[in-house]
């Protein structure tokens, strides 16, 4: 089997280890404080996500010592930044669109597109690790697993904003999962043939905008809801997010 067959296959398997989330996701009945935990550590994996894009995006932005170590390439600094402008402010004209919905579908719809701009990101990453030095390789291995497990855990804040329906539509899931899936496999293919720190930088840039904007909603419908028991299970959960995103990437 050719190299290039692998990498689509094992892209392909990347991406939609997003759907082992889903039997949780489709119980039947979930009460309000195991809601609140979920959705809150949706929000910490969430921000957990921000910092981890940031840090790849680093290795570019701030790769060598002129303008005191800051901005090393201003090319790639103002990618970044017109990236994350646009991620942010795509949301926001989505979201102010009438159309489209409720409000509880929009969000978890603005939540997939944020984390399968993310995936993108992973899939040029894997395939550009799986042509230039193979998919036996220790670092495309590490990378594999890492991105498997983290894509796992990514199905949770797509789906937190549907956890309040009593009746969960399992092909609207499927669909937002998939928007958040697919795009690994993409990236995995494009990214065999073609690697570029500006794509890379570019797409983590509108990932971290696009992230950033779906967690305003989310922490505000949370906070407006809650009690005081509430407030303590969004505090822990967001911490439980953080923690769970940070232990799954330390594999």
């Amino acid at each position: 089997m050719s190299n290039f067959i692998l990498t689509v296959l094992f892209s392909f398997i990347m991406g939609f280890s997003i759907y082992l989330s889903m039997p949780l996701i489709l119980r039947k009945k979930t009460s309000k404080k195991l809601m609140y935990l979920l959705n809150a550590i949706a929000i910490g994996i969430l921000i957990f996500l921000i910092s981890d894009i940031f840090s790849d995006a680093t290795t570019f932005l701030y790769n060598g010592n002129s303008l005191f170590g800051y901005g090393a390439n201003p090319v790639i600094g103002i990618i970044f930044a017109i990236a994350l402008t646009l991620g942010f402010f795509m949301l926001y004209f989505f979201e102010k669109n009438p159309k489209g919905g409720s409000t509880a579908t929009k969000l978890s719809l603005m939540i997939a597109i944020g984390i399968g701009l993310q995936n993108l990101t992973e899939g040029l990453v894997f395939g550009s690790l799986s042509a230039n030095i193979g998919l036996l390789s220790g670092a495309a291995l590490v990378v594999l697993i890492g991105f498997i497990l983290q894509n796992i855990t990514e199905g949770f804040p797509i789906v937190a904003p549907l956890l309040r329906e009593e009746e969960r539509n399992p092909w609207k899931i499927l669909i937002l999962l998939l928007i958040g899936g697919l795009p690994t496999v993409i990236g995995g293919v494009f990214g065999f043939y073609y690697s570029s720190s500006v794509f890379e930088v570019f797409f983590d840039g509108l990932a971290i905008g696009a992230i950033l904007y779906v967690l305003i909603p989310m922490i505000k419908h949370q906070l407006k809801e809650l009690d005081i028991l509430g407030h303590k299970i969004l505090y822990i959960g967001i911490f439980l997010g953080f923690l769970i995103g940070f232990l799954v990437n330390l594999i």
